[in-house]
């Protein structure tokens, strides 16, 4: 029997999920690594328990102090439930343009959040910089910062390429994922970039970009200027190069429009069976990219980072798809209805023997 010593201890060490439908359409084995599994349903649980480690072994957080973070929502939610488990009371601030499930969820496990109107970076009220004024505001408290603050790439280097390395028996070709913080990526690519595979080759370590981010051209072209318009997603793709990104030993970068998330997140629902969110839809239509690019006989490796119950409203609702002009691209025809599986037609014959047993 495998027991994990409470909460943090369960984050991590999640399984590789091989996509089947992906996999046989391209002759490449293609391995989702399912970090939607962590306590907290995404990958951020990592660098949450990371970066909370960090402060309390440096000092910086005391018993009873507080951690403010700006975040798109699920560094947010990591951070409240170790937050909870160790005693810190948290304060949360987010751009106003998430989904409305994040902003519930967060305050559902205890957080203060604060919404900000969505700005860019180089705005003074850029939701992380207004959390690094209020952290220097609150007494006895740190921000956590997830952007720079490089416990966050380490804990990938430690835990996440290991573990891709170790579930993959070293025959791992590529590994691709997008960023936000760039802890993910920038912490496997270190890791991977150390070892030699079973073709006597490094691993391949590349950047899945969305739409209207900038670092698609900065790794191609050394600039940093935006790829077409802003995206649908959340949490990912922005205009400058993180601390936990900077130096990571990247081999390419791969864009990826609304549309191929769109399609690939609903493929994945109804040809995988795994209900998941829009970075994950980016990550394996750029998994996708990458096979075709290599081509048959090759082992991909990218992040199912979470689940799509943080974006029924939006991703998963019919109106704001065809809003969007993605109701094509999921697959769903029209007209428009509440839900997107129409209801199963029960015959009269088959309820009324249902209920005569129900009586019986």
């Amino acid at each position: 029997m495998s027991i994990r010593n409470g909460l943090a201890d369960a984050i991590g060490n999640t399984p590789l999920i091989r996509l089947n439908h992906f996999s046989e359409l391209t002759g490449c084995e293609i391995l989702g690594k399912a970090e939607f599994m962590n306590p907290g349903g995404s990958v951020k649980d990592r660098a949450a328990r990371a970066i909370i480690d960090d402060a309390e072994r440096s000092g910086r957080l005391l018993p009873g102090g507080t951690v403010v973070e700006g975040t798109a929502g699920n560094t947010g939610i990591g951070l409240a439930h170790i937050c909870n488990l160790r005693g810190y009371r948290l304060v949360i601030v987010m751009p106003d343009n998430q989904s409305p499930e994040k902003y519930q969820t967060i305050e559902t496990l205890g957080a203060e959040v604060l919404r900000v109107k969505t700005v860019p970076y180089s705005d003074p009220n850029h939701y992380q910089k207004v959390a690094r004024r209020l952290a220097e505001e609150i007494p006895g408290a740190i921000w956590a910062n997830q952007f720079d603050n490089t416990a966050n790439r380490d804990t990938h280097e430690l835990t996440t390429g290991p573990e891709i390395w170790e579930q993959t028996e070293g025959r791992l070709d590529a590994f691709v994922t997008s960023t936000g913080t760039g802890g993910t990526l920038g912490g496997v690519s270190r890791f991977l970039k150390r070892q030699t595979n079973h073709r006597g080759r490094k691993p391949l370590a590349m950047l899945a970009d969305p739409q209207g981010s900038s670092l698609y051209h900065w790794l191609r072209d050394g600039e940093l200027k935006a790829t077409g318009a802003g995206s649908i997603t959340e949490g990912i793709g922005i205009g400058r190069v993180t601390a936990n990104l900077e130096g990571a030993p990247l081999d390419d970068a791969l864009h990826v429009t609304d549309v191929e998330c769109v399609r690939t997140v609903y493929q994945l629902l109804r040809g995988e069976g795994l209900f998941l969110g829009s970075t994950s839809g980016v990550n394996v239509a750029a998994a996708l990219q990458v096979a075709r690019k290599l081509g048959p006989g090759h082992t991909i490796v990218t992040i199912l980072c979470d689940t799509g119950a943080k974006y029924q409203s939006r991703l998963f609702n019919r109106k704001w798809l065809a809003e969007k002009g993605l109701l094509e691209a999921a697959g769903i025809d029209q007209p428009l209805a509440p839900n997107l599986v129409p209801p199963v037609q029960i015959p009269p014959r088959e309820i009324a023997r249902v209920d005569a047993r129900l009586r019986a």
